[in-house]
């Protein structure tokens, strides 16, 4: 069978691969015949989702670092291609908000967001970029932001501005390293059902629900098959983009208007955050 994603044999690092966007975007790698180093806060996690890419018939390995220690960090790349050999791509998966308003914000909190949002994958990047112009190779490395770096993110701005911050970062990147062959891309999800953002009840779901033009909520597997994607030789003259992957969330604009709903009627959209 024709090989199309080209991603057999090849080596990639999944950070924050132990679990939700994570863990599907390891499985899916390891499928498409990619060999994956799963890193997460949590070894059992990524033990747990190492074995399952091993029983897909790839070899992965399982490590787990704070990737707001920037050292700790840079050093667990090093012991990645020192235990499993060079690699090839990196998707980058880790990433959480803090809720506050800006008014009750402090810089503590402002501080941590962007440190779990955007430092950490410059340094990673960066170290793996330096690997990837020392052996001459190409390479592809993909971030995960969020809708919420596109338009605005009322009451958890910090994420906001980390995550346009890194959409930015991402395109400076693209630019400066495009003469090295690697890649860097952006995927930007909507609304995913993960562990720490599971199916709510029905009365929320429909609210939700009536946000979205493709009315559901996005999957992991959404994320995954778009992260593969820019990781793989699908879009070897793609590079500094952001793909949304929000059900046409973003496309619409709904924020503050009146929504016409399936079965007539309409549902008045307040604010984020209200």
């Amino acid at each position: 069978m024709l090989d199309m994603f080209g991603m057999a044999g090849s080596r990639y690092l999944i950070l924050g691969g132990g679990q939700g966007m994570g863990e599907a975007t390891t499985r899916l790698i390891a499928s498409l015949g990619g060999n994956v180093a799963v890193v997460d806060l949590d070894l059992d996690r990524a033990n747990r989702v190492a074995a399952d890419a091993r029983a897909l018939g790839v070899c992965a390995h399982a490590f787990s670092v704070d990737v707001t220690d920037a050292e700790a960090l840079v050093a667990t790349i090093g012991e990645i291609e020192d235990t499993a050999g060079p690699i090839d791509g990196m998707a980058s998966i880790i990433g959480m908000a803090a809720w506050s308003s800006l008014l009750d914000m402090t810089t503590d909190i402002w501080d941590l967001d962007h440190n779990r949002n955007l430092r950490y994958f410059f340094v990673a990047a960066q170290e793996l970029a330096r690997r990837l112009y020392q052996r001459n190779a190409p390479g592809s490395m993909v971030a995960v932001a969020s809708v919420d770096g596109i338009r605005s993110a009322p009451n958890h701005a910090s994420y906001g501005a980390a995550k346009a911050g890194l959409m930015n970062l991402v395109k400076s990147m693209a630019v400066e390293w495009a003469d090295g062959g690697i890649r860097v891309n952006c995927v930007a999800p909507g609304g995913i059902v993960t562990p720490r953002v599971p199916l709510t009840d029905a009365d929320a779901e429909a609210r939700s629900m009536a946000l979205l033009p493709m009315r559901r909520r996005g999957f992991p597997d959404d994320i995954a098959k778009a992260v593969a994607y820019f990781l793989s030789d699908m879009s070897p003259y793609v590079t500094g983009q952001t793909l949304a992957v929000d059900g046409g969330y973003t496309a619409a604009g709904f924020l503050g208007r009146t929504l016409r709903v399936p079965g007539g009627g309409t549902l008045g959209m307040p604010k984020e955050g209200a």
